[in-house]
């Protein structure tokens, strides 16, 4: 086997691996690198339609990943609409994605003492739940009981939309925001979260 044929596998098995992804972001900068792989394979062996294929994915791709980029931060994009914790509804988005959840917060549970409960919305689309109620020491901080992001949303840090720009906190009362403590793969830092021992912790009247 050729090094060209080498490429041509590798740019293809790149191509299936990428639409296996549920993460949108991933799935397409794998598939835009898989496109620009097989471009050059094909040109190489002079396939020209092949060419022509892979080159409008890869501008598709671009456009898609500028895209997403442009619009994460965008209000008119994500909604949060707060929800009372014994609503049906936002028990069947914990029982679906009750697996997913326990990866990454792996003491929540699921009880009537939750005090507020958020979701972020694309459209008609479940993108992340919050749920969160006041320090019994001092009602204007919110623990952090739960913060879940789905898969196909995860590489977009939705988040900043309850904690920063919906003023949904704020309007409870709240002055900071405290995580809970050892959360896996917390990405609070870039929302402006800052450390304190093995929590996070947000002032809301700087945001």
């Amino acid at each position: 086997m050729s090094w060209l044929e080498i490429v041509g596998w590798a740019g293809s098995a790149l191509l299936v691996w990428s639409l296996l992804q549920r993460r949108l972001l991933r799935l397409r900068v794998l598939n835009l690198v898989g496109s620009v792989v097989l471009v050059g394979y094909n040109t190489g062996v002079r396939v020209w339609p092949m060419v022509g294929l892979n080159l409008t994915l890869a501008i598709v791709n671009v456009w898609q990943l500028y895209s997403l980029l442009r619009t994460r931060h965008d209000e008119r994009i994500y909604q949060v609409v707060e929800v009372a914790t014994d609503d049906n509804f936002l028990a069947h988005v914990l029982r679906v994605h009750w697996a997913d959840i326990a990866r990454f917060n792996p003491h929540f549970r699921f009880d009537d003492e939750r005090r507020l409960a958020f979701l972020t919305l694309n459209g008609d689309e479940i993108v992340g739940v919050l749920m969160l109620r006041p320090d019994p020491a001092d009602p204007g901080v919110a623990q952090v009981d739960l913060d879940y992001v789905t898969r196909r949303y995860r590489d977009l840090s939705p988040g900043e939309f309850v904690f920063r720009r919906s003023g949904q906190l704020t309007a409870h009362g709240f002055r900071r925001v405290l995580t809970p403590p050892g959360m896996v793969a917390p990405y609070y830092a870039r929302l402006g979260f800052r450390p304190s021992g093995d929590r996070y912790e947000l002032d809301l009247a700087s945001h």
